[in-house]
């Protein structure tokens, strides 16, 4: 029979009461194990066309679509809360989307525009960009579409092309979220040529193919555009060894840091990246997540505080080093009150 590390330190009743350590708010201070800030935060933030532009995302009660001028006043405001990113997703106008995705890489396409000016307005924040080509494509897919196949290498190629746009406008972090085989590689032999050194990759190595992603396709303006599903290039969700698989092989190609997506429902996941690599181990508290414990706090169901920070503070427990999530100005607005 196996025995616990930990089973010769502790005494038996009522030598041990565990107990005593919870008696006050001091004594669970001084034991706690972990700890939230508002630097484990990032920001996930909507863009959209337009000047003094705030759209109501109804699946997303609280969320909205920002126009560039509102978005840079979004990232003054998490930046004076202590975040330290905001991660930018554009709503892209539906006349330019299409079957070759050649708006991704326009180095003024919404996103890029909006990269700049974040970057000119608050230098101090850093900005994360998503690395996809589901908000410019006519298919609604991360990748390129033919003959009904989402065809890896082609897309890889634009991938890389929409990387150094990103790079060029001034992002800091690079967030591939395709699930192409071979693009973390291709994206860092790139920048590299091109003398972006200090640029960082956040790889979505382990984005499972989940039904809790369709706020976040209503957001975006992708949900109507998408044909099929995304289960060739998506991870399956009964599985854990492919995703420890997938980070080995995006570290080797060069990503700096991993995410694992969605979160709650794959705290497994991110608990075993981070114990078997060690290395910087991220989770996105996707848009489903997000939306199930606001309706469940506007029905006076939950405590919608204290249950978003319980929700959070389980991926710190799991081993992250920081959260994506919708809840960030929020989380870290309550934090600064305590």
């Amino acid at each position: 029979m196996s025995r616990s590390p930990h089973a010769t330190t502790v005494a038996p009743f009522p030598l041990t009461r565990l107990r005593r350590t919870r008696a006050s708010a001091a004594l669970r201070d001084l034991v706690r194990e972990n700890s939230l800030e508002a630097s484990d935060l990032i920001w996930p933030v909507f863009v959209v066309e337009g000047t003094s532009v705030e759209q109501d995302i109804p699946s997303m009660p609280g969320v909205t679509r920002k126009s560039i001028d509102k978005l840079v006043e979004a990232a003054r405001e998490a930046a004076d809360l202590g975040i330290p990113a905001i991660c930018i997703f554009p709503y892209t106008d539906p006349a330019r989307k299409t079957e070759t995705c050649e708006e991704a890489w326009n180095p003024d396409n919404l996103s890029n525009r909006a990269i700049r000016a974040v970057k000119a307005a608050v230098p101090e924040i850093a900005v994360m960009t998503d690395i996809a080509l589901d908000p410019y494509n006519a298919n609604g897919h991360d990748g390129i579409v033919r003959n009904g196949e989402i065809l890896n290498d082609e897309t890889v190629e634009a991938l890389v092309k929409m990387a150094l746009a990103q790079a060029e406008a001034g992002a800091d972090i690079l967030g591939p979220s395709d699930m192409m085989d071979g693009r973390i590689g291709a994206i860092r032999r790139a920048i590299e040529a091109e003398g972006h050194r200090n640029l960082a990759i956040m790889s979505y190595t382990a984005k499972y193919a989940s039904a809790f992603y369709g706020p976040f396709r209503d957001a975006v303006g992708a949900s109507g555009a998408l044909k099929g599903d995304k289960k060739t290039y998506q991870m399956d969700p009964a599985n854990t060894d492919e995703a420890m698989r997938l980070v080995e092989r995006d570290l080797a190609e060069g990503a700096d840091m991993i995410m694992v997506k969605p979160g709650m429902p794959y705290l497994d996941i991110c608990q075993r990246v981070k114990d078997t690599f060690g290395v910087p181990t991220f989770a996105y508290q996707v848009s489903g997540e997000y939306a199930m414990i606001m309706a469940a706090s506007e029905n006076g169901w939950v405590d919608g505080d204290r249950v978003m920070e319980e929700s959070l503070m389980a991926f710190k427990r799991a081993g992250c080093n920081g959260i994506l999530t919708y809840f960030a100005p929020r989380m870290a607005r309550l934090l600064g009150q305590s």
